[in-house]
């Protein structure tokens, strides 16, 4: 039975900046950025001064997978790390936070694990730093090899390979190489290593309950690092045997995860997931080098033993192999300060926190101008009431949603949309211009913005942004049906645009797009605007329910096989249909008691 996980923590939603004040405080080398609770960035503490002649590199991604990546930060590694919350990806405003605070003329190189959420929120921080002035690149790490390499648009997984990714970028970065360089480094060092994981149970998000997914005498293979389930489940057995199997699959000709055939120099890296001993962690690797020397004819050149890149307090390790040559074991061996490489530093205290920097030009109207009109006119009552009722929906369904993501994904989608919703109800009390339908879902999508984070903040942000885009095209001052029928259509278009995905991926879109048709197609024939709302209302649902039997292509569902799948309907689609049915009926409502 699922019990409720233990924690030495106070409150669950701030257990990530309550750990970077506590990783500044223990060393002196680290600040962050003064932007609590939206930006959590961590910085070193040289970086105000004397070190913006060299590329910098910066990482991150969700917390909960400490030291990675706050605890690379340093000299001769990372300039920077951005902390998103727990297994939800950083928000783009803390990105090009954490950007503009490191960043000089020599640019800046992103180091990012390939996740959907991780790859679309990094991007989006760098099209925007680009455009004021910022030299910028991205790699992109991929060195899971527990799973086939075509999986839809989700590709191999960002794991503990990453770390050995940001060490030979900041090694590189700080000779003085060029951004053009420093990328091309660290792109190669991405192409050698594969990593792969083996799990003995499941890690327990803070405030949440612990899943009795993996039994007694079972352990999981090709783990995710976020909680969901792994490539396939198997009796424990010895770890010598456990580590011939993970490497046998790191280094099979058949799937070519790697470059590496008999004869190479490797490193390899032994990664605890964060509550394995570091007993266990030493055995293994005491058995992983002889069976790489002996059995696959590598020459073991350097080993890291400890954790690197955890999954709060999961049992079990991962594996990393790299090909290595002179270059990269250079850039390996090179002097870092970075605290958990594991390095110690010294020197006096600055202080904690440093402000955030502003971007170079603001021109865009303040959050604090914006307000609530006075009286509302017809247009604005209904936006009032479809919006409320459409944010009430979600957080009554914030336990469904993190009950089927928990089945299929890291648990957490109610838990972000409640958030993302809540943020709205209040924002519309004071800030929204609701008689301005364009102004209005654009600050729906800057709301969004500013708490979500994750993969469903960006997806909506994005949503909500083409929607205001379009709308504002309409010189009119009322918006007609068949506009904010365009607008859903524009919308739909553009989330397909940049998440990748469209219909029969299993994501939001299976909601939303069979609602846009019917949309469309009943105002076509001349229904009323409530009436055409209600029917696409009834798409929605049907085509998230239908998600049930559809095999996931892009995000974490994607790895998870068809038969647990199965067992429940795609959270994200069965939250797009919650909020959009609940929308369609309070605007029948509230024309009834007209």
């Amino acid at each position: 039975m699922a019990s409720q996980g233990k924690k030495l923590i106070n409150d669950p939603n701030a257990v990530v900046t309550e750990f970077i004040e506590g990783l500044v405080e223990t060393y002196p080398g680290l600040q962050y950025l003064d932007g609590f609770p939206e930006v959590k960035v961590v910085l070193r503490a040289d970086y105000a001064s004397a070190m913006l002649d060299k590329v910098a590199v910066i990482s991150g991604g969700g917390s909960g997978h400490e030291p990675a990546h706050a605890g690379f930060v340093g000299e001769g590694m990372l300039s920077a790390a951005i902390c998103g919350e727990v297994f939800t990806s950083p928000q783009v405003d803390a990105i090009l936070s954490g950007i503009r605070a490191v960043t000089g003329p020599m640019g800046c190189l992103l180091v990012v694990t390939n996740y959907t959420g991780d790859r679309l929120n990094f991007g989006l921080a760098a099209e925007q730093a680009r455009s004021e002035g910022y030299k910028v690149e991205t790699v992109i790490v991929g060195d899971d090899c527990a799973l086939p390499p075509l999986r839809g648009t989700a590709g191999r997984r960002g794991l503990a390979g990453t770390i050995l990714v940001n060490k030979i970028a900041g090694a590189a970065a700080a000779t003085g190489l060029s951004l053009d360089e420093v990328a091309a480094e660290a792109k190669r060092a991405s192409e050698m290593v594969g990593t792969m994981g083996v799990a003995l149970s499941v890690c327990t998000l803070p405030g949440q309950v612990t899943s009795d997914r993996l039994g007694p005498g079972k352990m999981e293979l090709g783990l995710g690092i976020h909680g969901e389930p792994g490539a396939a489940v198997a009796d424990l057995q010895p770890v010598e045997v456990v580590v011939s199997h993970v490497l046998q699959e790191i280094l099979s000709p058949d799937t070519n995860y790697v470059p590496i055939t008999p004869g190479n120099r490797v490193v390899l890296l032994i990664n605890g997931l964060g509550a394995t001993p570091a007993m266990e962690l030493m055995i293994a690797a005491g058995k992983a080098v002889p069976q790489l020397q002996l059995e696959h004819g590598l020459a073991v050149d350097r080993v890291y033993t400890g954790s690197f890149m955890t999954s709060l307090d999961m049992a079990g390790f991962s594996i990393s192999i790299m090909k290595a040559d002179e270059a990269i074991l250079q850039y390996l061996d090179a002097a870092t300060k970075a605290p958990h490489w594991p390095v110690g530093v010294n020197g006096n205290r600055p202080p904690a926190k440093i402000p955030v920097p502003l971007p170079l030009s603001h021109s865009a109207k303040s959050y604090e101008s914006l307000s609530r009109p006075q009286q509302l006119s017809e247009q604005g009552c209904l936006l009032e009431v479809a919006i409320e009722a459409a944010v009430i929906a979600i957080i009554d369904l914030r336990d469904n949603l993190n009950e089927w993501d928990g089945t299929v994904g890291d648990g957490d989608c109610g838990s972000t949309m409640c958030r993302g919703a809540t943020a709205i109800l209040e924002d519309m009390k004071k800030h929204y211009p609701l008689n301005d339908a364009a102004e209005t879902v654009g600050e729906i999508g800057s709301s969004i913005r500013r708490v979500m984070g994750g993969t469903s903040g960006i997806i909506y942000t994005i949503f909500c942004k083409a929607a205001c885009a379009h709308l504002k095209a309409n010189t009119q001052s009322v918006v007609t049906s068949k506009q904010w029928a365009e607008a859903l259509e524009v919308s739909i278009a553009a989330v397909s645009k940049y998440g990748g995905a469209s219909a029969g991926f299993r994501t939001l879109l299976d909601a939303l797009i069979p609602a846009s048709a019917v949309l469309q197609e009943r105002l076509n024939a001349g229904d009323d605007p409530c009436t055409a709302f209600l029917l696409s209302s009834e798409a929605a649902v049907a085509g998230a329910e239908s998600t049930r039997h559809m095999q996931a292509q892009a995000g974490r569902s994607a790895y998870i096989s068809s038969d647990i799948l199965a067992t429940v309907p795609d959270p994200g689609a069965m939250a797009a249909a919650s909020w959009y049915r609940a929308a369609a009926m309070a605007i029948k409502n509230k024309y009834q008691s007209n």
